[in-house]
């Protein structure tokens, strides 16, 4: 048919590997996937100990963010060449090998240049492992248990970024900061091993580079992810940097999915969104990222900003939402590939939209069971999306393209995210900013309530301590609307994403 990519005798082929050795692969490039993706949020906690360290200020310091990042988004497109070129395996060692040194040298680094220069180089060692380890789960368990391998690797893909506050608030609490990227040196070199042992698989074929792709490809998405790191804090468009850097990824951008699609190319190969399943599998990844990483933005920012949780606390109260997830993907993980996805992935968003709503119910004094309660909620909500909605990706693509398919399909959800972290810093702040200033304008000298209270306490309107109370419970009541306003604009966003399903396709 025209327009699909062509389906070929090896698509329901898989890599001969026996049980055992399948399990111990498993957990080879699960662990692999949960340190890579650790990095992307262990590191926030430690920031103000950061600032100290390295003698910067904390816009300065959230750089330390944003590069590992922007090389992330940069290097996830090049996978799917390197992996034609060097091999599969030779490929995800040579990138778990350099994650281990440059973790190394960030948890040494002594200056902002040294450190940011070396999160750069850890971005782009790691960005290669999860699509590869993803490919590698896709190809070496049979078509009838896909569902099965992708629970298992949606274990990692969760508990990554949504665990690293908490190991990252008790490394800095009880260790030293230096410690988050020194604790990723005997990981990395048991995953190394294992590796090294039981992945055998080549992966090497036909690979053409196009020059003008990779340029196009690293300029559009490098400028996209700073545009969305530091949009918010440069005031978006009122930034002459941002409108700049905007309208070149744009014009970028469009450039590189038009030639992608025009020369097939191997670098990010969105050519293969032809592939309506994978296509849409993307879309509602993307969407379900901006909404996961969103909430988990904004759910320590009002535990720490309105409740006054310490920062262990908060990493400990995040915790509940990726063991949930992980237990109900382990215990679906044998049902998977028996139940329709599509329907899975429904009660999934309707999961993580009943939680969210119960977060916009929240007030000044909840306590911590309404802090864990939608936490749990969603993180059941989440094992039901991802694991699904990758079986989905991957039903209708033939075996060759499983690199292509795990790179296009993990920059989407790396992008996602980024979106839904911007979104939420903007929305949130200008709600805030909104509220407070509608509040704000009741609070008149003449207001009775005002007075009645100022009496209540034996004080006067004009009373200076009356007036830091005043004030003080304004910027509470602003920061707490606005955080309710956040967490609804979240749920309609798990709802707009239920109509898509209807749009995929089984496998004939």
């Amino acid at each position: 048919m025209s327009g699909e990519i062509p389906v070929s005798a090896a698509t329901e082929d898989t890599v001969p590997v026996n049980p055992g050795n399948r399990t111990l692969i498993t957990l080879a490039v699960m662990l692999s996937a949960i340190m890579v993706l650790l990095d992307m949020t262990i590191a926030n906690v430690a920031l103000p100990h950061m600032m100290g360290a390295l003698g910067v200020t904390s816009e300065q310091v959230t750089w330390v963010l944003t590069s590992y990042s922007m090389a992330e988004a940069i290097c996830i497109p090049l996978a799917s060449y390197l992996s034609l070129k060097l091999g599969i395996r030779r490929l995800l060692l040579i990138s778990v090998s350099g994650f281990i040194v440059t973790s190394a040298l960030c948890g040494q680094a002594d200056s902002l240049t040294e450190m940011v220069t070396f999160r750069i180089m850890q971005g782009a060692f790691g960005a290669a492992v999860i699509p590869l380890s993803q490919s590698i789960m896709v190809q070496i368990y049979p078509q009838e248990e896909r569902g099965k391998a992708m629970a298992l690797f949606s274990v990692g893909i969760l508990l990554g970024p949504i665990l690293g506050p908490t190991l990252g608030g008790v490394i800095t609490e009880n260790m030293d900061w230096r410690w988050i990227f020194y604790v990723n040196l005997p990981v990395g070199l048991f995953c190394l091993a294992m590796l090294f042992l039981f992945v055998h698989i080549d992966g090497r074929g036909e690979s053409k580079i196009d020059w003008w792709l990779v340029g196009a490809m690293a300029l559009g998405i490098g400028l996209l992810q700073m545009v969305l790191d530091r949009g918010n804090e440069e005031g978006w468009f009122t930034s002459n940097l941002i409108l700049f850097a905007t309208v070149i990824s744009a014009i970028a951008l469009v450039f590189f999915i038009t030639r992608s699609f025009r020369i097939k190319g191997d670098i990010a190969p969105v050519w293969l969104l032809k592939d309506r399943n994978l296509a849409m599998s993307c879309l509602v990844m993307a969407g379900f990222s901006m909404g996961m990483f969103g909430i988990t933005q904004l759910q320590p920012m009002m535990l720490e900003k309105l409740l006054d949780y310490p920062v262990d606390t908060t990493g400990f109260a995040m915790a509940p939402r990726g063991l949930t997830s992980a237990v109900v993907l382990l215990v679906m993980a044998r049902f998977m590939d028996r139940l329709d996805a599509r329907m899975l992935i429904v009660i999934g968003l309707l999961l993580n939209a009943a939680g969210t709503y119960l977060m916009t119910q929240y007030s000044a004094n909840i306590n911590l069971y309404w802090v864990l309660l939608p936490s749990i909620i969603q993180g059941a909500g989440m094992g039901l999306v991802f694991a699904p909605l990758s079986q989905l990706a991957y039903a209708t693509l033939p075996k060759e393209y499983t690199v292509g398919g795990a790179v296009v399909y993990n920059l989407c959800r790396t992008i996602g995210g980024s979106f839904g972290i911007s979104i939420v810093n903007t929305y949130f702040s200008r709600a805030e900013q909104r509220e407070w200033h509608a509040l704000g304008s009741d609070l008149s000298l003449l207001n009775p309530n005002l007075q009645q209270a100022a009496q209540a306490q034996g004080m006067t309107v004009t009373d200076p301590d009356f007036l830091v109370q005043i004030q003080a419970l304004l910027l509470q009541q602003s920061t707490l609307v606005a955080f309710v306003y956040t967490f609804g604009f979240l749920l309609l966003s798990y709802l707009c994403l239920i109509p898509l399903l209807l749009f995929f396709k089984k496998k004939s």
